[in-house]
């Protein structure tokens, strides 16, 4: 038997605080598809998520998760359920055009009793998920005929903005990698090496740890828009050499149990343009800025300002988010889709929240990115890493 990262009782917390938000919103069901909230209610941990799967909450009890037979072994070894809450559906469902998983799982979800359909019960279901498509939604709503099913409004995803003691250790662990991987991806950058080459040492740096903690595949593969290509974000590599003169945006995260601490840097072969230089110094500020503001008490619109303002004295201005929530992560991505530092957050920033608080400054042909993973706490921003701020030049 697998370790789980987390005792059942933590585990069994976190169900209590998803039934009692259930409650308020008087939903009889709760239909759990992203496997970042499967593993946070379960431990489940498998990459499965590309064929049908969920986790039924009910109102009241414990949860059900439905799976491929073949995976559902593994939640055996990996989630905190007992095997009679672990269902397996049958292999002859898979890749079907005359019928669904999800056929399966709504009718044994309701023999079970976890499911209702029942006039007046309200199915809660994760419509906005990467992982519930509109075929898995159609099977099982034709099955309902007289429960209605509603959006959850990220219901999960809210419930885990506030990490217990146990998960905030999990983040800084996390922290440790991110630093050690961010230290070889900038000295892995020389004139001449292909980029394809670079990031082969930063995905070996990332399963491989750091201080006897074991690496997890990241939610977001590295990404490295390189040269003028550097006013673009979320671009990957190729195996084109890295130039001088040029400069190279690097965004990884460190993963330890699925918790991600993701962090950026900016890297120049060569004497940087005063442009760059310039922008480096003024997103430096604002990041202490940021950082500043990022206490208990405080509203996302607040951080977003005092940025938005630091910057904003030397001419730069930034339309995007400057950061958002994060935790646990799966592909293809490490956000919890809650919490967005900008101009209109309204929500209250509260110890145990975690943010990557990103500066991406993408212009005309060439762009500086940096970033930090912070833990809130009631003194303040607590940052997950320590790599030095700022633009890195190698020679």
């Amino acid at each position: 038997m697998r370790s789980r990262p987390f005792p059942d009782d933590e585990y069994r917390a976190r169900l209590a605080a998803v039934q009692a938000r259930m409650a308020e919103r008087a939903l009889t069901s709760l239909l759990v598809v992203d496997p970042a909230n499967i593993y946070y209610l379960t431990g489940y941990n498998a990459w499965s998520f590309y064929m049908p799967q969920c986790l039924v909450v009910p109102a009241g009890g414990e949860p059900h998760l439905f799976a491929r037979a073949m995976d559902a072994q593994g939640a055996h070894y990996t989630a905190y359920l007992s095997k009679d809450q672990i269902h397996g559906y049958p292999e002859d469902l898979v890749h079907r055009t005359d019928a669904h998983p999800f056929d399966w799982i709504t009718k044994q979800a309701l023999e079970i009793g976890v499911l209702s359909d029942e006039p007046g019960s309200y199915v809660g279901a994760e419509t906005d998920s990467h992982f519930f498509t509109a075929r898995a939604f159609f099977a099982m709503h034709a099955l309902l005929r007289q429960a209605s099913v509603v959006d959850s409004y990220e219901l999960v995803n809210w419930v885990r903005v506030i990490k217990s003691d146990l998960e905030q250790d999990k983040l800084r662990l996390a922290g440790q990698i991110a630093q050690r991987v961010m230290e070889i991806a900038i000295e892995a950058i020389e004139t001449g090496r292909r980029q394809c080459d670079v990031v082969a040492e930063i995905q070996h740096a990332q399963a491989l740890g750091a201080h006897k903690l074991g690496g997890d595949y990241p939610a977001i593969v590295p990404m490295l828009p390189t040269g003028e290509t550097a006013g673009t974000p979320h671009l990957t590599w190729s195996d084109l050499p890295l130039i001088k003169g040029e400069a190279t945006t690097i965004e990884i995260a460190g993963v330890h149990h699925r918790y991600h601490a993701p962090l950026a840097r900016t890297v120049v072969l060569g004497k940087p343009p005063q442009r760059l230089q310039s922008c480096s110094d003024a997103v430096s500020e604002g990041m202490e800025a940021a950082l500043d503001a990022m206490k208990p008490g405080a509203l996302g619109r607040d951080v977003h300002r005092a940025f938005a303002e630091t910057v904003g004295q030397y001419g730069l201005h930034k339309e995007s988010r400057i950061g958002y929530s994060i935790g646990i992560g799966y592909p293809p991505d490490w956000g919890e889709r809650t919490i967005s530092l900008r101009s209109e957050e309204e929500t209250e920033i509260r110890s145990g929240m975690a943010f990557h608080v990103i500066l991406g400054m993408w212009m005309d042909g060439w762009g500086y990115e940096t970033s930090e993973s912070v833990l809130v706490t009631d003194a303040g921003a607590e940052q997950l890493t320590h790599v030095p701020r700022g633009l890195t030049i190698r020679e």
